[in-house]
């Protein structure tokens, strides 16, 4: 059985943070709770500013004292620690950033206690003298089947600024993917992703409890049935590119979710166009979909740093077939 606790959030908000809305300032500084346990807390009148109630939507100033009582069931919980291999782009005492590839979780969870990027660098910490922190840092994540550049935080200092830096879009994140037909022009996606009402483990385009989206597109290269396109994100919601790239009617090759190995949709998109369907779709067996370059800024020193992560092998096998289609 789990024991009930009481945890205390008392903080005086830095001239850095100022802007934030109150959800995303508690979210970023660490408490460990989700947006949806902070914003709660922030309705049931438990997060007070300046001694008084406020909105989630608040935008917190400098010099604002925000104080919050976060009630807790705990139960007993372990991380596996598992020696495994991660291709790491960069690490020091702060911070490691990784290139994850395909088909690997980023945190235990049902069904995937074992085998994270979590469980590996978890083993990581634990063996690495004067750590400060032995358990990884999460500060953004990845799709179980997107692949590439993830940076995860090793000290205190540095999962509070990452995660600050992810939720105020000072990080950028830019991807590449390919999505079905063709692409011709650069542009950007506005659209309100929630969660499907019928198919819950799904986002959809949507009013409903939905927040507000957007997504910037280019063409880098065409191939008349198929676009490369860079993408960069304004919002980081769930399953984003994935539900933006399909409203748009350019679903991401082999995406099984939205519609990217669905022959009938592809179909579609396509409008008569002769393509190479089935050839692609055996190149590829999820989303492809690759988290290309990460910029920031360190968290300690301030220093920009671009990450780029190469591009996994099938996605390297799908762009060397689509070659000959160039237009």
């Amino acid at each position: 059985m789990g024991e009930r606790k009481v945890r205390l959030f008392k903080r005086r908000v830095t001239p850095k943070s100022a802007g934030l809305r109150l959800d995303t300032y508690i979210f970023v500084s660490g408490t460990g709770f989700s947006r949806t346990q902070i914003q709660r807390a922030i309705k049931e009148g438990k997060v007070l500013v300046n001694g008084r109630k406020v909105r989630a939507s608040y935008k917190v100033k400098a010099g604002d004292y925000v104080e919050a009582e976060f009630e807790i069931m705990e139960t007993p919980t372990e991380i596996v620690p598992q020696e495994g291999e991660l291709e790491i782009l960069y690490e020091d005492g702060d911070m490691v950033v990784i290139n994850k590839p395909p088909g690997m979780v980023v945190h235990p969870a049902k069904g995937h206690f074992t085998g994270t990027v979590v469980n590996f660098l978890y083993h990581k910490l634990l063996n690495a003298p004067g750590a400060e922190r032995r358990r990884p840092g999460i500060v953004h994540r990845l799709d179980k089947d997107t692949s590439g550049v993830m940076v995860i935080g090793k000290s205190e200092l540095a999962v509070r600024e990452l995660a600050r830096q992810i939720a105020a879009k000072e990080a950028k994140r830019i991807y590449l993917t390919v999505v079905w037909g063709d692409v011709e022009r650069s542009g950007t996606v506005e659209a309100p992703i929630g969660r499907h009402p019928i198919y819950r483990e799904r986002m959809a385009i949507t009013v409903i409890n939905a927040k507000p989206s957007t997504t910037d597109y280019r063409p880098l290269k065409r191939f008349g049935f198929a676009t490369l396109l860079e993408v960069s994100l304004r919002t980081g919601r769930t399953h984003q590119i994935r539900v933006h790239m399909e409203y748009l009617g350019h679903p991401v090759v082999g995406d099984p979710v939205y519609s990217g190995r669905d022959l009938g949709s592809i179909t579609r998109v396509l409008k008569g166009k002769v393509a190479p369907v089935e050839k692609i779709l055996s190149l590829i067996d999820r989303q492809a979909l690759h988290a290309w370059k990460l910029k920031l800024r360190h968290p300690r020193s301030g220093k920009r740093f671009e990450f780029v992560a190469p591009l996994p092998d099938d996605f390297v096998y799908l762009l060397n077939f689509l070659e000959g289609f160039a237009v």
